[in-house]
């Protein structure tokens, strides 16, 4: 496994996978990133992942975007929903039919061998692999909200 020191932030991220699901490749994302032009993603925009602030929010955040797109990144910090949608762009999922969301935990997460360890590398330090069991075609995951840890 790398270790992958860029951070992206959950927004980003979002945006990131569901440009690369919309169909555009690393090389037109890494040419906008570049350029600054945040009109490029208009034809894959909707009601819910909106480009406008996308480039300049990473930017201002100090998140490393073009690297993050040609090297990988790890998430800075999941909330459960954050963490759903991300692995709904990311994999071309469906919350509650390929996998189950319930508080502070993901379960019967159904990945093929290189996604789970994507979601090794990406996976926010606020977030565990609870648990991983070898199925039929790759792994089913089980992910769960890290515990803080209590002073006594």
């Amino acid at each position: 496994m790398n270790h992958i020191t860029i951070k992206l932030s959950q927004s980003t991220a979002i945006l990131l996978e569901h440009a690369r699901r919309a169909g555009m490749s690393d090389q037109a994302i890494l040419a906008a990133v570049e350029a600054k032009d945040s009109g490029a993603f208009k034809q894959i925009e909707d009601e819910r992942y909106n480009y406008e602030n996308f480039i300049s929010y990473a930017n201002e955040h100090g998140e490393r975007l073009a690297e993050a797109i040609k090297e990988g990144y790890r998430l800075t910090f999941n909330t459960r929903n954050g963490l759903k949608s991300w692995l709904e762009q990311a994999f071309d999922l469906q919350g509650g039919q390929d996998f189950e969301v319930g508080e502070g935990i993901i379960e019967k997460l159904h990945l093929t061998e290189q996604q789970a360890e994507l979601v090794q590398e990406r996976l926010a330090v606020n977030w565990v692999i609870a648990e991983a069991k070898e199925v039929s075609g790759g792994k089913e995951l089980t992910l769960k909200l890290r515990a803080p840890e209590v002073s006594i």
